[in-house]
């Protein structure tokens, strides 16, 4: 659909984004936060399996803390988890997944942060709530010119990525699968965004909360009886992703490093494409939660990484690499459809096309929400409607692109998004320590019933 100019010029600047600064940029993040908040997501994880029990709290707020908590779950578990990972592999080789789990373990403490952040420092006036980073860039670290900056990029982002990214690898399972053309499921998909977007957080909330376990059981379900199909290949196959991983030249030849810094750059931009982690989102999802206590939060955060990272995108990299799927020359979620085929032929591409469906609706649902509020701090309230209505008719469009150019455009834009994001992070990690170290009656006391 565009030039080829401007898809080059897409590529070249997704490139230059995701050099390595950024990665180094991440993953240092990470480590300093994690460091700083004393390897929360080791020390605090039986608290994090904990707080992922329903529980009612009273508080200011749009959503329960569940409902913020499988909304935040619902826009991270996307089709980032099944097209992104497999894009990661077939395009970084197998060493993209070791660099998806060591992104997703400091990655915890990052969402953390964010989520921690997102209730301290989010704007309630009445019924109308504001969360987001936009807030802590500017109550917290004093600058409102960043926090404009930061609201304006992820709200571009959020209304030129998502729709065009999830409706893309939506429609190339269903043509893949079921000869669907892609029109035809850009715009099915696009009115049943509308259905539920045009309600706004509450409606995005009960559908979140109804769908995202569904989605997750369900895609765990299928791709364990793959892995178990090719249980004899998978010692061969983590040698492989360790090997790769520190690979010191290219497959196909070159220079020292190529291979290894190929694996490392699509396994981290996947790898923040699949958990989110240093976009900010999940100070707007967490923000809405109806509670006082923003550590209960951050520790849900803390187990969404864990589940995205280690649970779902594992999943999907080892039942292609298991299957060998991944040379097969197929890419996005075509290439997991035909890794399930082989231990479950014809039903196996029927659970990932449907996998991928609920995958994919859910975090459009999930940064529907994100864009608006991002826009509505940038812009003002006039952008609301709008803005739905546009969002769902970008849908159309992003069924049909390009799949390696839809990518690019979201690893471009998600990264520009991050750089603003992580300065408040780094900058407040203070405030998210003293906040952790605070003690927490609601662990002592049952949660008091919403009245």
């Amino acid at each position: 659909m565009l030039p080829e100019p401007i898809r080059h010029a897409i590529d070249v600047a997704s490139n230059a984004v995701w050099g390595p600064w950024t990665m180094a940029l991440l993953l240092g993040t990470g480590v300093f936060l994690t460091v700083r908040l004393r390897f929360v997501q080791v020390a605090r994880f039986r608290d994090a399996l904990r707080a992922m029990v329903p529980t009612q709290a009273s508080g200011a707020g749009s959503l329960s803390p569940f409902q913020a908590f499988m909304t935040a779950l619902a826009a991270s578990i996307g089709t980032g988890n099944i097209a992104g990972v497999a894009t990661a592999i077939v395009s970084g080789g197998p060493g993209a997944l070791f660099w998806i789990w060591v992104y997703g373990f400091f990655a915890t403490s990052i969402k953390f942060c964010e989520a921690v952040l997102g209730i301290r420092y989010r704007q309630v006036h009445g019924e109308r709530l504001s969360a987001g980073p936009m807030h802590y860039l500017k109550d917290g670290l004093g600058s409102p010119k960043l926090a404009w900056l930061y609201a304006l990029i992820a709200g571009v982002a959020a209304l030129t990525t998502t729709p065009f990214t999830q409706p893309n690898s939506m429609a190339v399972v269903l043509q893949s699968q079921f000869s669907i053309p892609p029109l035809a499921s850009g715009i099915a998909i696009a009115v049943l965004t509308w259905l539920v977007v045009i309600g706004g957080v509450k409606s995005i909330g009960r559908a979140a909360e109804r769908l995202a376990p569904l989605k997750v059981g369900l895609y765990l379900a299928g791709g364990l009886v793959v892995i178990l199909t090719h249980a004899a290949r998978l010692p061969e196959v983590f040698a492989l992703v360790f090997r790769e991983a520190f690979s010191m030249h290219a497959a196909g030849g070159g220079a020292a490093g190529v291979g290894m810094m190929v694996a490392m750059r699509y396994g981290i931009a996947r790898g923040i494409y699949a958990n989110e982690a240093g976009y900010g989102t999940a100070a707007v999802a967490y923000g809405t939660a109806r509670t006082d206590a923003p550590v209960q939060q951050g520790l849900q955060a803390v187990m969404e990484v864990f589940i995205v990272s280690c649970v779902t995108s594992t999943i999907s990299a080892l039942v292609i690499l298991a299957s060998g799927a991944w040379t097969s020359g197929l890419t996005s979620t075509a290439v997991v459809a035909q890794a399930f085929n082989t231990a479950m032929p014809t039903v196996g591409g029927w659970i990932v096309a449907f996998c991928a469906f609920l995958f994919g609706y859910t975090t459009l649902i999930g940064w529907a929400y994100y864009g608006e509020q991002f826009l509505e701090y940038a812009i003002g309230l006039r952008v609301t409607v709008p803005y739905r209505w546009l969002y769902c008719g970008l849908v159309v469009f992003g069924a049909m692109g390009k799949v390696e150019t839809i990518w690019a455009w979201g690893d471009l834009m998600n990264g520009l998004q991050v750089f603003p994001n992580l300065v408040g992070l780094i900058g407040l990690s203070g405030v998210a320590a003293s906040t952790l170290r605070q003690p927490r009656p609601q662990q002592a006391e049952p949660s008091t019933p919403l009245a």
